[in-house]
């Protein structure tokens, strides 16, 4: 059943959906009055609802009872180093379908992409995009993209990983067993490269856990989603 995202200060039992969603209801998907759709508010509740009037960008429905599902825990965050070209749009895709709570883009030194203005929007509607299509009823956040220290310094608390290829890492699996009761997961990604030394030893400081994802290097996109699918794996 095709479904739309639909703001939570509009959700009532009579509701409008405007704007973009229902350009999409209306224009693309060609629904009719009569017909029923699903509706999602991005903080885990969904409802069926019957359309009752459609305009060009202003549909009526009407919500039949809700369900709220409980978030996953621990609800994972992804913090990564911007890649090239269009993979951002591949990891935000990815990263929705997987359950990923929270998506921090990051410039590093060695980041090669320095993002203008609206690609945090752009990121943001690929998400909702994702959520719409792979039946995820909790919209993760998108940030703006922030530098690597000033984010490092006001970063969560909980379990804190940073993918490494430096000698020492631990294996992932035996690092997240050993922090199961955790409430939130950060996964830190660097860019292609890795990250510097320095930005390495301040991520550590930090109380980042150094962790290897195999025996070989892994572009930033592949990190990014094998270790939230670990982490998935590990607690669902």
């Amino acid at each position: 059943m095709p479904r739309f995202f639909l703001s939570p200060d509009s959700w009532n039992e009579e509701a409008w959906l405007t704007g973009d969603e229902a350009k999409h209801l209306s224009q693309v998907m060609r629904i009719r009055a009569g017909e029923t759709v699903i509706v999602f508010d991005g903080g885990g509740r969904r409802a069926d609802a019957v359309v009752k009037e459609v305009a060009r960008d202003r549909v009526r429905l009407t919500l039949e009872e809700s369900i709220t599902l409980p978030r996953m825990r621990p609800a994972m965050i992804l913090a990564v180093a911007i890649p090239k070209g269009k993979t951002m749009d591949l990891v935000v895709q990815k990263a929705v379908e997987l359950g990923v709570a929270a998506i921090q883009p990051l410039v590093t030194r060695r980041t090669i992409v320095q993002p203008g203005d609206g690609k945090a929007d752009k990121w943001r509607r690929v998400a909702l995009e994702a959520c719409k299509q792979c039946g995820a009823d909790f919209l993760p956040e998108v940030a703006e993209p922030m530098d690597f220290q000033p984010w490092l310094t006001s970063s969560t608390e909980g379990l804190r990983l940073i993918a490494s290829l430096a000698p020492g890492a631990k294996p992932m699996r035996e690092t997240v067993r050993a922090a199961a009761d955790s409430h939130t997961a950060t996964v830190l990604v660097g860019p292609e490269g890795d990250f510097t030394p320095e930005e390495t030893a301040a991520a550590l400081e930090s109380g980042f856990l150094p962790v290897t994802l195999g025996p070989t290097v892994l572009r930033t996109e592949t990190a990014a989603l094998f270790a939230l699918s670990a982490l998935r794996y590990e607690f669902a």
